[in-house]
C-alpha cells in the first residue's frame, strides 16, 4: 500500500486524520501562497492546495500526496491568517452577528501514476453577537493568530459560533467526510 503524505504542518489537520485512523507522514510544502491572484475564491484555495501537493509530491516516490488549503470569505472579503492582535480583532469585529464562508480547496496526488484530484468544499458560518470583551479575551488566547478569519472552530473559538450549514471540519481546515472519500479512490484506507 502507498504511504500517505500531508503537504501541511497544520496541527489541526494532523489531528484530523489521525482521528481518523490514518497512518501518514507529514512533510510541510515550501509553496508560496498568493492571496492575490485574480481568481474566485474557490477556484483560489484549489489552485494553493495544488500548488502544496505538487510541491511535496516531488519529493515522495510511490506516496498518495494531499495538500490543502483554507480561507474565510465575507462579502468581497478573503480573510486569511491575521498573525497580529489588531488584524484578528478587525476581522471578528467584521464577523460578528454575521453569516460567512469557509472554503477549503484540497488536492490528491498518486505521485506513481500522476493520478490528481482537486475539489473544494463551503460551508456557512454563523457568529453570534460578540462584544468587544468577548473579542479581546479570545484574542488574549493566542489562538486566533495563525488561523484563518481569526477563530479555530475545534477550539475556543467554537464560543463564536452560533451554527453552521455543512462541514465542522471543513471550517477546520480539512473537510474528512470528502477527504476520506477522495482517499478510497486512491487507495488509501483506513
Amino acid at each position: 500500500m502507498k504511504k500517505l503524505v500531508l503537504a501541511s504542518s497544520s496541527p489541526t489537520r494532523k489531528n484530523l486524520l489521525t482521528k481518523a485512523g490514518l497512518v501518514f507522514e507529514i512533510d510541510p510544502s515550501n509553496y508560496e501562497e498568493d492571496m492575490t491572484l485574480p481568481m474566485p475564491p474557490k477556484e483560489l484555495v484549489r489552485h494553493l492546495s495544488k500548488g502544496k501537493a505538487e510541491d511535496v509530491a516531488h519529493r515522495h516516490k510511490e506516496a498518495v500526496v494531499l495538500g490543502a488549503d483554507t480561507i474565510i470569505i465575507y462579502e468581497e472579503h478573503i480573510l486569511g491568517k491575521p498573525h497580529t492582535p489588531e488584524k484578528a480583532k478587525e476581522m471578528l469585529k467584521m464577523l460578528s452577528g454575521k453569516q460567512h464562508s469557509a472554503i477549503t480547496g484540497f488536492t490528491v496526488i498518486d505521485t506513481e501514476t500522476d493520478n490528481t484530484t482537486s475539489k473544494t468544499v463551503e460551508t456557512k458560518v454563523f457568529f453570534r453577537d460578540l462584544t468587544d470583551k468577548e473579542i479581546d479575551d479570545y484574542i488574549a488566547t493566542g489562538e486566533p493568530l495563525n488561523k484563518a478569519g481569526s477563530y479555530a472552530i475545534l477550539e475556543q473559538g467554537a464560543k463564536l459560533v452560533e451554527k453552521i450549514e455543512g462541514s465542522e471540519s471543513n471550517v477546520a481546515g480539512l473537510p474528512m467526510e470528502e477527504v476520506m472519500e477522495t482517499l478510497k479512490e486512491f487507495d488509501i484506507v483506513v
